[in-house]
Order: C-alpha cells, then structure tokens, then sequence
C-alpha cells in the first residue's frame, strides 16, 4: 500500500505541475502570437487530462481492501493505462495534423525569446520523463510509465516547435542579411 500512496503523491505533483506548464504555453501564446506554441498548447491539453486520469486511478488504487474489493483496487491501475495510452496515440495523431496544417500555411515569425520559454518546458518535461520513468520502473507501475512517455512526447512536441521557430529565426536573418547587402 506504501508504494500506491506513493506513486500517487507523485503524479499530485507531477500533474500540477503540468497544469502550470500549461498555462504558461498558453502565456507564452498570448504574448508571442505564434501558431506553433498555440499548438504545442492545445496538445498539452490531452496530456494533461491524461494525467490526472492516471491521478484518479492511482487514487482508486491506493484505496485499501474493502468489502466489494476483497483482494483490493490494485487493478485499477493497469486498466486505466490502457486509456493513458490512448491519450498517447491521440496526442500523436494531433501532433501529426498540426504538423501538416503547419506546414502548408505560412505564419508569422516569432520572436526570438519564444526560444527562451520552450526550452525552459523542454527541460522541465524531459526531468519529469526522467523522474516519473525511473519511478515506474522502481514500482513496476505500468500507468506511471504511460505517464512518463506523455511527458517525453511533450517535450519532443515543444523540442520541434523550438527547432522549426529557430529555423524560421536563421531563415530570416539571412534573408535580411541578403537584403541589406
């Protein structure tokens, strides 16, 4: 039960702190109007509420035996990985979409210190992947695993939403330098 209790403290924070993350995306949105960090936003969402799906699981799966749950909720866990693991493939499919729809409409250039805020959430989700992975793999929970590739999977997203503004970055200076020469 020690360990339930402590997988779940784990993904209380972990899951506030990505609420917070969140929320600075969309900060970072209003204040830089790009596209790319809108996205990055939007598919944060998913992870997100996948995260506290996965909260709400461990919470039912820290819960002692009862009468109805002779041998306990431990199961509830594994079950509810699965739907974590869907919200994985969602994210990956909206990641696809935008990526397209990126793609084929031109935008605006955003400023350079949008580079500054995504590589701060970079580093704070790849820790998170690091920190959640390793406890997975100490508690041999399947959900924090889940959990921990959503925190790869967002930071991969908001690591190419960082290179495809840095490219546009360079793009633009050596089409201003070009110009002035």
């Amino acid at each position: 039960m020690k360990t339930e209790k402590q997988n779940l403290q784990i993904q209380k924070w972990v899951a506030t702190v990505s609420v917070v993350l969140l929320v600075t995306k969309f900060i970072a949105y209003y204040i830089t109007h790009s596209v790319s960090i809108l996205t990055d936003a939007l598919e944060s969402i998913v992870n997100v509420s996948a995260g506290f799906i996965g909260l709400y699981s461990l919470f039912i799966a820290a819960k002692p035996r009862d009468k109805d749950h002779p041998y306990g909720h431990g199961k509830a866990e594994p079950m509810m990985t699965f739907v974590v693991v869907g919200f994985l493939i969602t994210s990956a499919g909206i990641i696809a979409y935008k990526s397209v729809q990126h793609i084929l409409t031109p935008h605006e250039t955003p400023e350079s210190y949008t580079l500054y805020i995504l590589g701060g959430i970079i580093i704070i989700k790849e820790i998170f992947y690091r920190f959640v992975i390793r406890r997975s793999k100490e508690t041999k929970s399947s959900l924090l695993k889940a959990d921990a590739w959503h925190h790869r999977s967002d930071a991969i997203t908001s690591l190419t939403v960082f290179v495809g503004i840095l490219v546009a970055l360079i793009i633009l200076v050596v089409v201003i330098v070009l110009i002035t020469d």
